[in-house]
Parts: C-alpha cells; structure tokens; sequence
C-alpha cells in the first residue's frame, strides 16, 4: 500500500489470509465504558478500550466536564487504567464548546448524560458530523424536561441546558437506534420512576448489558428496555472485547480471498451484533463463531472464516437490518461475487451514517460493473461470481471508515491494484487494518 494525499493504493495479496489474530475494542462498548465511568462515582478500572479517533472524542468530552482520565496506550495497541467519574455532584460548566469531532455515538450519549445537571453545553462536530440527524435524541428528551437552543434543532451545533427535574417517560421510537435508546435510558436513570423505551425492532443491547455493572437497576427485553430512578452510578471494572464490526472485515477479506482461512479470536459474539455471520452463513459462506466465555456479561470468542468457491445472494428482512447496519457496506460487496440477486431491506439509515452509504455502495459497485440500485428504502444488488475488477479503479471512501475498509478489499482480494481516497479514515474504528491484513497474508 502506498498513500498519497489520503488516497491510497491497495495492492492485491500475494498469498491467501491465513492465521489468527485479535481486532480492537469494540468501539460501542469502549464509548460507553468511558462514558458510563466518568459518571460514577468513585474510579473504575478499564482495559481493551479502543484506541481510536471517536473513542477519543469520548474521552476528551468527558474531561472536559471534570471527570479524570488515566487512560494509557498498551502493547496490543488498547488503552487501559482508570477513569475517575464525577457521580453525584455532577458534570463541571465547560469552559466552552465540547467539540464532538467525527464520533455521532459520543454526541448523541452525551445528551442524555448532561440531561440530568443543571449546566449549558454547546455540542459540535466535523462537516459530517454536523449534516447527522439530531432530532431523534433531542425529541425524547424534550418530553423529560430538557430544553436545546435553537429550538427545533434538527443538526449540530446544539446548545443543551440540562435540568435536575427530569421526567420519567415511556417513549415509542419510531425507529430502532442503539444510541438514542442509550441517551433515553442514561437521562432516565436520574429521572423519578421508571422511564421506558420501546423499539420497532431489536437494536445493540450492550447498554443494558453494562449499566447494571454500574449500579443502576435495568430491566431488557427484544424491543423494550427500562431503568428506575433515580441513581447514583457506581463505579465498576470493564473489560472491553474485540469489536465484531472490525472483524467483519478479515471475516469478508477471508470469503472473498481464495484460499483464505482466519479465526478472529476474542471478540464480542453479542447476538446483537452478530448479524451479518448469519447473512454471510446465508450466502453460503463458512464461517463459525465458537463462544469460549463472558466480558462482564457480553459473550466473547472466535470467528473462523474460509473461503469457498460459490456464494449465493440472499434477502436481509427490514427487522433484521438494525443487527448488521454498519455491515452492510461490506456485505454488499461480497454480495457483488455471490450468485444472483441479494437484497437488503429497509436500509433508510445508511443515508444518515458518516455519509450516505447507501448511495456510496450503489456508486461504488456500479464502477465495478456490477447492478446495484434503490427501490425505496430497499438495495438490491446482482451479483457477478466472475467479476473482474476494471484497471485505474479509484473508489471514493467519503471519508467514511467504513467504505475505507470496504473498498480497500476490492484491491486486497483482488487482481489489480485499486486506488481509495480518504482511506485514513480508518483511523476511525480500525487504525491498524492494513498492519494486520498485510500480518495474516504473510
């Protein structure tokens, strides 16, 4: 791989993938670690967390509201130590805006954390993050008590002004979202009685998997999830897993690469997150997850993906896409290889990630040759088993991760070399992509 200028070109591999390895953190399970401690009280010890670009828009937020931070780099790339939170005299005045960078996770937690405190903040982030929709989170919240400025803010910058007379709700999502479940159910925590939040479909659990470590009475079901208030967080130990999103990656680079065979060892097998291995399973791909033990009440263990001649395309209901949505990038272009048509419904929120992926991907395969298109919020995708990837290929990542990665396995699995511009933000979720690509290809 060479880079010029952000972009960089993305040699094929000379030999197929093969050995083990171990991928980052899990980027929502790092957040919510940091998150979650700088509002306990007392110090909790953390380990595995993600050494990333969002995650330190995380920590940087929280020590800007008077939490203590002790977080060092560790051989395996991670940070660990200690995160002193601020539990129940609250969150400091920042001395001026918290800026959010790229991270919508950090952003959008943050509402409900400051929701609870009696204090003004003025949430911003980069270009991309600032066209996000923000109006999902700031509407429940609106309902316990909190007020934002501009009124009726749909994008960053807001300026939240918290109060310590919330609002126990029971708020009907109209649509399936990790985060502004997590921003509902942290404000809620401080609210009076029992604030509840329902889903039209199942969405990432890990926060009601974490906050009772940290004191704080929850009860979970497939769409609902509840806390009772109000609490005073406690501080707890975590340790954070190897995030799946991540291997998904070495997992498709493993099915496309002929010859390849790789495990991915400890790594977060949460149901939740675990979705595109049964679409992959689906397609006709061999890949095994083994669940070998728990991180505080996550399931963590092995991913073994190997390539095999024939995939097949297959259909990815609406109610099934929350569980896969930052997959589908990738997913796609394996479907791009796979036999017939594959078709992914109700992927509305590609539009409102890091960029719109989902114009991203019908672009992108379409420079590959391959037939992508919308109907609505439905993709389709018809696949071509003999794809051959045409010279001077230059893929535009939008400076987005995930395409980053995605488009850098057109020329990784490959026969020619592929051009992919804005390849650093991998920084994002994955700093050290390339370096264990290029580790299991030796």
């Amino acid at each position: 791989m060479s880079n010029e200028d952000a972009t960089a070109i993305i040699e094929p591999l000379a030999a197929p993938l093969s050995g083990r390895c171990r991928v980052p953190g899990d980027k929502s399970i790092s957040h919510r670690a940091v998150l979650f401690s700088a509002m306990a009280e007392g110090t909790s010890k953390l380990s595995g967390v993600l050494d990333s670009a969002d995650v330190r828009a995380s920590i940087a937020a929280v020590e800007k509201l008077g939490a203590k931070v002790s977080l060092a780099s560790q051989p395996d790339g991670s940070l660990a130590g200690t995160v002193e939170g601020w539990g129940a005299r609250g969150p400091v005045q920042p001395d001026g805006p918290i800026d959010c960078g790229n991270s919508g996770t950090t952003a959008r937690l943050l509402m409900g954390m400051l929701a609870p405190w009696d204090i003004s903040v003025r949430i911003e982030g980069d270009a991309s993050l600032s066209k996000r929709p923000m109006r999902r989170i700031t509407a429940p919240l609106m309902k316990m008590g909190v007020s934002f400025t501009p009124a009726g803010a749909e994008t960053l910058p807001i300026t939240e002004h918290g109060t310590p007379h919330l609002k126990a709700i029971t708020y009907n999502s109209p649509m399936a979202s990790a985060q502004l479940k997590t921003a509902v159910l942290l404000a809620g925590s401080y609210a009076d009685g029992v604030t509840e939040l329902n889903e039209p479909s199942v969405s990432r659990n890990h926060t009601e998997l974490m906050l009772p470590e940290f004191g704080v009475s929850t009860t979970a079901g497939d769409r609902t999830a509840q806390v009772k208030g109000p609490a005073v967080m406690q501080a707890a130990d975590v340790k954070v897993p190897g995030d799946p999103s991540s291997a998904a990656y070495l997992v498709c680079a493993a099915c496309l690469k002929r010859g390849s065979e790789v495990t991915v060892e400890d790594v977060s097998l949460n149901t939740a997150r675990t979705g595109f291995l049964v679409t992959l399973e689906r397609m006709g791909a061999d890949v095994l997850p083994k669940r070998t033990g728990l991180s505080g009440k996550e399931p963590v263990g092995s991913i073994t993906a190997r390539w095999v001649p024939r995939l097949r395309g297959c259909e990815i209901p609406g109610h099934k896409i929350a569980g896969l949505v930052d997959e589908v990038p990738v997913l796609s272009l394996v479907a791009a290889f796979a036999h017939g048509m594959t078709v992914f419904r109700n992927v509305e929120e590609l539009r409102a990630k890091e960029s719109d992926r989902l114009d991203a991907i019908v672009c992108g395969l379409a420079q590959l040759g391959v037939d992508a298109w919308t109907e609505g919020d439905d993709l389709f995708i018809e696949g071509q088993p003999d794809l051959q990837v045409p010279d001077g290929l230059v893929l535009d990542a939008r400076g987005d991760h995930r395409l980053a990665m995605t488009w850098s396995l057109v020329g990784l699995t490959g026969s020619k070399p592929v051009a992919v511009t804005d390849f650093d933000s991998v920084a994002v979720s994955y700093p050290g992509f390339m370096d264990d690509i290029e580790e299991l290809s030796r």
